[in-house]
This record gives structure tokens, C-alpha cells and sequence, in this order.
């Protein structure tokens, strides 16, 4: 390990920078007239909507074009998206702009490999890599459904978990492109689930080849209202019917309310997204807000849970090629006594303090801050010669980083993690190509004086 911070460290302060900022250029454009090429199958009023300008705007510099590129990128979309600035009159400081994108292959047949554990760390390490906790999915979606950004995704996996689900959203359905509606169904099954946590660790029931213990039936209905490109309001209708064996019972007689082995509620639940970031699936630049709060009412094995969580990210460029961010992360519920399968907590999903990956802080209320400093020490895209896979980017970022969270854990079951603060440093790289994949590798240490080395798939 200790050659693995000496490599890292050299690639901090040794190596130069791979790309800079932009430059802005002093001068004021009329926008004339926009044509798209390249969007064989994406309609152009579509894109016109995510631009921050119109025909017939004048825009202050260059930099309003670096911006309206950004905006297309996070549409995910598009390989590549270029801008041509023609000038029609030489004094009169207006242009025409040609928009040339290259798209994206949207009808993607994803296979997945998910585990049953938390996360990767989890399965390879303290489950020894047991190939029977693995699921293989299949999933059909079309990101650009006839054109319109529609996304529509059909799912079926096996293994583990057998599940069945479908699910569409139209994101504008008026002229003006503000609202939106959409719809998801799906069921699932399950040999083996966690009942109970002890010594902050998920204790499982039921074998891989014996009877089904865990069935669950969920279906909703959504309506998105999106007033302006950065801001998004998402509002769902769902119902969801969940179903434990005995034995499950038997086992946490508060799995769900009441010792009973079927839990049926409807769901009210709101999101916030203010996307002022320059990438969304990894972010180096601006601002990010994700805000979400759930009310359910129950008609058995839950009486009435309301709960509130809130991401807020801050991402900055001080330097060439340098760049920190802080992140926060949070939730309260009302009331704290819940069910244990409505609990949560710290570690059961992307919320965890780095370093505490084999660890679940089993609680209703949590925080979480991640600070992250990282230079970038690679940055570039090789052409190929497949149709939809035209550019292949490779970015690396070597960081360091420090993470503290709290959780009110539940107590009971030897559980000694909850109530009291947790934090941990470490050094790391990321890994970011083709469509958005990010591979994270993690060396950290926490306040238990324990190490280790992680692999993540998604972003901090």
C-alpha cells in the first residue's frame, strides 16, 4: 500500500495538468440563425431546449457556446457535439451556428452484474466472492424514444433476485416544454434477505435453493415539471405491496409493523433537482441540490413514515487542472420508531462514510460530508471506427479525501457504530470513459484504525 500513495502522490505534484480552462473572449455576438446537423433520430426542438440562448439573443463571449456544449454533453445523447461559427457579415457582429452532433447509440441491451451485497467491496471480501449472490440483468432501454428524450426500459433479471419491471417517462408533453409524465411497474423475488443488523453488520435469511421469502410488487405514476434547464420538480403517486416468509418473522419480529409478514402502503413523494454543475454524472464545476421528501400511510405492516433527504455538492476549479469538492448528504424521519425494513441507515446504499464499506450504521436519521481534493492527470479521446461508438474518452484523476458522517443508530444486536462520529481519510483515482463509466479506487482509513483498498462504480 505504501507504493501505492508514493505513485499517487507523485502524480499530484510531478505531473502537469491535461487540459485547462477556457478562455473567454471579449466580445459580444447577435445569434442569427442555428442549424443542427448530425441528429439523424433526436428532433431538434429538443435541443434547442437545453441551449442558454435563442436565434435573435446576443450573447457576451465565447463562453456562452463552452456553456450550451456542457448542456448537450449532459443529455447523454451525443458522442460528440461541436459548434461552427460562421459570420454572415463581417461588421455587423452577428453569426450563424452549426450545431454538429454525433449520437449516441440509444437503444442499449445493458447486461448488469449486480450483487446482493452493499457493494462490491462487501460481496468479494466477506462473502468470498460467492458467485450465487450475483444477479445477471437484462435491460432494454431506448434513452430517445422516437426522438423526444422519452426514455422507455424494459428489465428482467435472474439469479439472486428475479425481477420484472418496465418503465416510461415523457419529458415534455406541452409545447412548451415544461411538463412531463411518466410510469414504472415491477415485481421481484428473493430466496434469501437480510432480517436484522448486528455488530453493524446485515445478518441474511433463507438458502439459495430453498423457497421464495421476499416477494415485492411496486407501480407508480410521475408528472415533471421542468421550468427552466437547471431546475426539475418530480412528483410520484406509488403504491407497493411487500411479502416476507414466517421464518422472517419469526426471526426480527419487527421486520415490519406488528409481527406481520405483509407490508401495503401508498407513496407520496417530491424531488428537487437544481443542476448547476458542469457534468451531472461527474462533477468538477458548479453547483448541485438534490432534495426528496416521501410521506406513506399504511394499510398493514406500516402505520405512517415521513422522511426528508438532501444532497448539496459544491465543486470548484481554483487552478489549472486542479479542482475540490464538499458534499453533503442527509436524511430525517418522522417518526424515528419505524419498522426495521424501513430504517435504513448509513451503508445501505450510496450513503457511506468511505472506509466503513463492510459496515451498516442501522439508524432513521443521518449526515455525511465528503471533501475531495484531485488533480487531473489524463485527459483524452481516441477516435474509433464504430458508427456509435465513434470517440473513446479516457479521463484519470488521481485525489485524496476526508469523510465524516453520524448516524442515530437504533442500538441493540451489539450494534457499537451508531451515535458517535465517524470519519476517515484517504487517496484514491478515478477512472472516467465511454458512456459516463466511472471505475473509483480507494485507499482509506477510519477512525477504527482499520484500512483497506475499495472499488466503487459510480461517483462520490
Amino acid at each position: 500500500m505504501k507504493y501505492f500513495i508514493t505513485l499517487l502522490l507523485g502524480f499530484f505534484f510531478i505531473c502537469p495538468g491535461a487540459n485547462g480552462q477556457e478562455k473567454s473572449i471579449d466580445k459580444r455576438f447577435f445569434v442569427h440563425k442555428i442549424e443542427i446537423s448530425g441528429n439523424k433520430r433526436t428532433r431538434e426542438s429538443v435541443i434547442l431546449r437545453e441551449l442558454n440562448f435563442h436565434v435573435g439573443d446576443t450573447v457576451n463571449d465565447a463562453n456562452a457556446f463552452f456553456l450550451a456544449s456542457e448542456r448537450l454533453t449532459n443529455m447523454q445523447l451525443f458522442n460528440s457535439v461541436d459548434f461552427v461559427i460562421r459570420v454572415p457579415e463581417a461588421d455587423t457582429g452577428s453569426v450563424n451556428l452549426n450545431i454538429v452532433v454525433k449520437e449516441r447509440w440509444n437503444i442499449i441491451p445493458t447486461i448488469t452484474v449486480q450483487f446482493a451485497d452493499r457493494n462490491f467491496n462487501t460481496w468479494w471480501v466477506k462473502e468470498d466472492h460467492d458467485l450465487r449472490r450475483a444477479m445477471a440483468g437484462l435491460t432494454l432501454t431506448d434513452k430517445n424514444f422516437r426522438g423526444n428524450l422519452e426514455q422507455l426500459g424494459v428489465t428482467v433479471q435472474a439469479g439472486y433476485t428475479q425481477k420484472l419491471g418496465i418503465s416510461y417517462m415523457r419529458p415534455y408533453v406541452n409545447k412548451g416544454q415544461t411538463n412531463g409524465l411518466g410510469f414504472s411497474f415491477s415485481v421481484s423475488q428473493s430466496r434469501q434477505t437480510y432480517y436484522q443488523t448486528d455488530s453493524d453488520k446485515l445478518v441474511y435469511a433463507g438458502i439459495y435453493t430453498g423457497p421464495v421469502i421476499l416477494r415485492q410488487a411496486e407501480g407508480g405514476i410521475s408528472y415533471i415539471y421542468r421550468p427552466a434547464y437547471a431546475k426539475r420538480h418530480i412528483f410520484q403517486l406509488n403504491y407497493k405491496d411487500y411479502n416476507v416468509s414466517d421464518t422472517v418473522v419469526k426471526l426480527n419480529p419487527e421486520y415490519y409493523a406488528d409481527k406481520k409478514t405483509r407490508a401495503r402502503f401508498a407513496e407520496l413523494y417530491y424531488r428537487y433537482e437544481y443542476n448547476g454543475v458542469d457534468n451531472w454524472n461527474y462533477s468538477l464545476k458548479g453547483e448541485k441540490l438534490v432534495t426528496q421528501a416521501v410521506v406513506r400511510k399504511g394499510w398493514e405492516g406500516l402505520d405512517f413514515q415521513a422522511f426528508a433527504n438532501v444532497e448539496a455538492g459544491l465543486y470548484r476549479n481554483p487552478v489549472l487542472g486542479w479542482y475540490y469538492s464538499v458534499i453533503f448528504r442527509g436524511r430525517l424521519m418522522y417518526p424515528q420508531g419505524q419498522p426495521y425494513f424501513f430504517r435504513g441507515g448509513l451503508g445501505t446504499q450510496t450513503d457511506y462514510v468511505r472506509g466503513y464499506e463492510y459496515y451498516v450504521i442501522d439508524g432513521s436519521s443521518y449526515g455525511l460530508i465528503r471533501l475531495d481534493l484531485k488533480r487531473q492527470l489524463f485527459n483524452k479521446t481516441y477516435s474509433l471506427p464504430v458508427r456509435y461508438f465513434t470517440a473513446l474518452p479516457v479521463r484519470i484523476y488521481p485525489k485524496v479525501f476526508a469523510d465524516v458522517g453520524y448516524a442515530d443508530g437504533a442500538g441493540g444486536h451489539n450494534n457499537f457504530l451508531g451515535n458517535q462520529l465517524l470519519y476517515s481519510v484517504g487517496a484514491g483515482v478515478d477512472v472516467v470513459t465511454l458512456y459516463d463509466i466511472k471505475i473509483r479506487f480507494e485507499l482509506a482509513w477510519n477512525h477504527l484504525k482499520q484500512n483497506g483498498l475499495y472499488l466503487h462504480f459510480n461517483s462520490e
